[in-house]
């Protein structure tokens, strides 16, 4: 049995607004590149998994772009670990396990709601920023060739720079995966050239 996201009517907006302010007090600046056009449609967003900011980071963008009712899959033993998470839209995933066949399938459930936002990792758990390496596993591929109805499948690559600052800057680039092959190899592709990408614009930042 996984656990299911709830979204306490206190613990919820005190998250985001937690979010908002640290962010203001960590980050010199944010910004975000990339259009994502509004489509009224759910969305399946995933980005590379460096640290334990990416969730935060992407309920971030979340209100500043798509607006919607945030969800994210969690190891559920982290879940357990940090239980304030699943009344914030954290659901459980257990690895190795049959019920990771619940998961996911609960993850296909809520992206069958307009006004969802559902967080995947791909690479399954946290490697260093320095890893462009992507390897995906199969549970976007799973949960895409199940969805009846269409969706919004978007990249967010996260990445942060000092430059001549004390503390960081934040960069958040996005794009929509226009392609129709869901596959796990076609996704990882078109994501790792994405992400080559922005290193090259981020590279640019600096000049």
């Amino acid at each position: 049995m996984i656990l299911k996201a709830k979204h306490n009517a206190i613990i919820y907006p005190f998250f985001k607004w937690y979010i908002r302010l640290k962010i203001r007090s960590e980050f010199h600046a944010v910004k975000i590149t990339g259009e994502v056009s509004g489509r009224n449609l759910p969305v399946l967003l995933i980005t590379n998994h460096n640290s334990w900011w990416d969730g935060l980071w992407v309920e971030w963008v979340n209100q500043q772009v798509f607006k919607r009712r945030f969800y994210f899959m969690m190891l559920e033993e982290q879940l357990r670990k940090f239980w304030f998470f699943n009344y914030t839209g954290g659901f459980s995933v257990k690895k190795n396990s049959k019920s990771i066949i619940e998961s996911l399938a609960y993850a296909r459930e809520l992206l069958t709601d307009r006004q969802n936002l559902v967080l995947m990792y791909p690479q399954g758990k946290i490697h260093s920023i320095h890893d462009s390496d992507f390897q995906f596993e199969k549970g976007i591929e799973y949960v895409l060739k199940r969805l009846d109805n269409p969706i919004q499948l978007v990249f967010m690559v996260s990445l942060i720079d000092y430059f001549s600052n004390p503390k960081p800057g934040l960069f958040l680039y996005l794009k929509e995966y226009a392609e129709n092959d869901f596959t796990t190899k076609a996704i990882q592709l078109n994501f790792s050239e994405f992400y080559q990408n922005c290193i090259e614009q981020q590279k640019r930042e600096a000049k």
